[in-house]
Formats: C-alpha cells, sequence, structure tokens
C-alpha cells in the first residue's frame, strides 16, 4: 500500500485520511488484515505515534494521532469530555428529507448494558433510481451529513438502521439487498459512510483545529452514478 495521505501535522499531533479497508490497528477478530493505518504512520514519519480515537475498517477519513504520550493524555481527556467535533458523510437507502435527531441507547457487546448515544442527522440530497430492488421498481437514497455527539461502537451505523436507513456498504446493520446491487451496480462493496472533519484542541497551544478529508475515487464514482454533488463546507 501506498503512503498515507497526511491531512495535518504539527510539533505534537498528525491526522490522516484513512482510505475505508484499513484497520487502525491490528487486532485478533480481522486475521486476514496485513497492513494498520498505526504501523504504516511510525514507518512513514519514523517515529513512535498514538491513536487518539478508531474508524471502523470500513470506514474512511480523518483519524488523529498523537506524537507523543503526554499529547495523547490530553487529547484522549479532549475526547472523554465530547469536545471533539466530527462531521461525517453517509450514503443510506431511502429517502431522508428532515433533520433527525437519534439518542436510542446502544448496547454494549461487552456485557450487555446500554449505554447513551446521540447522533444528529442532516438532510443534503436524494435521488431515486429506475432499478428494482426487492419488490420496489425503483431505489431511493440520500446523502446525509451525520455529527455523533458520543462514541459508541458502530454508533452512526446502528442508530440510522435503526431509522429505517441502513447504510449502504453496512454489512452486520444493513439491507443486504442493497448493498448486492451496489455491488453489481459498480463492482464494489465499500462502506459508504467518511469523516469528512474532526476539529479538536490542539494540546499544547489549545489553539483549534480543523481538519477536512475529501473522497476517494470510488465515492466519486457513486456520486456520479446517483447524481449528488459534492457537498460546499
Amino acid at each position: 500500500m501506498s503512503s498515507l495521505e497526511i491531512l495535518y501535522e504539527d510539533s505534537e499531533v498528525v491526522a490522516i485520511n484513512k482510505p475505508s479497508g484499513l484497520l487502525v490497528h491490528k487486532t485478533k477478530i480481522a486475521k486476514d488484515a496485513t497492513a494498520f493505518a498505526l504501523q504504516m504512520l511510525r514507518d512513514q514519519l519514523g517515529i513512535h505515534v498514538y491513536p487518539i480515537h478508531r474508524l471502523d475498517r470500513g470506514t474512511s477519513g480523518v483519524l488523529l494521532f498523537a506524537k507523543s504520550s503526554e499529547a495523547a493524555s490530553l487529547l484522549s481527556e479532549q475526547m472523554r469530555a465530547h469536545q471533539f467535533q466530527k462531521e461525517y458523510l453517509v450514503v443510506v437507502r431511502g429517502h431522508c428529507t428532515e433533520p433527525l435527531e437519534l439518542n436510542n441507547p446502544l448496547k454494549r457487546e461487552k456485557d450487555g448494558t446500554y449505554q447513551k448515544a446521540s447522533t444528529s442527522i442532516v438532510p443534503l440530497q436524494k435521488t431515486e433510481l429506475d432499478i428494482a430492488v426487492g419488490k420496489y421498481e425503483t431505489s431511493r437514497y440520500s446523502l446525509l451529513r451525520a455529527v455523533p455527539k458520543t462514541g459508541r461502537t458502530h454508533q452512526i451505523r446502528r442508530h440510522l438502521a435503526g431509522a429505517n436507513h441502513p447504510v449502504i456498504g453496512d454489512h452486520p446493520h444493513g439491507d443486504h439487498r442493497h448493498n448486492k446491487s451496489f455491488i453489481r451496480l459498480f463492482g464494489y462493496k465499500q462502506l459508504l459512510l467518511h469523516a469528512v472533519k474532526l476539529q479538536f484542541r490542539q494540546p499544547i497551544s489549545h489553539e483549534i483545529v480543523l481538519v477536512s478529508a475529501s473522497v476517494d475515487h470510488y465515492w466519486e464514482e457513486v456520486f456520479q452514478s446517483l447524481t449528488f454533488s459534492l457537498p460546499e463546507d
């Protein structure tokens, strides 16, 4: 795999544009993986870096690392205090025409307890294709902006599935009929969830930093096929 795209770097932090399919770090669950963002970035920069948050393997976009354990601790405190501001682009099944506030508690796999979770959804664009999927003669899709206010596992994906707008390319929580349709139409099964923005405070200077990540070529192809346009900032 080629070098990672660095979106922002200073003396304390570095942010990359993580490709879809790349794990943040090694895990026992994904035994097939041979490349990891953490090790790739360490090799690329020649220094030890510390991951501050995670993105699911299929999710692309802004991923933040610290260059020291002290900076990592300070940034982790910001994250625990919900001071990070994150925005995602997401393509879902169906027409979502009104803003949504999704606040359903989400169950933890480890112990079965429920955690508070909150996600704001803003509809951006919608489309309808003359393609039959299941019992319907046409297929409807929406491009949304998702703003998670908490950081639970698969939060955006689970919240949208619960709102009857599953994310395209999401196999655990999505609609397999539409996922298969996208594979047939576009020849790829990428999860259409992209971390487009991340805002945080630089751990030493305390200046506000806003990092943005462009979408990859597959997203551009999907946008063209769905007649979506790249949203402006």
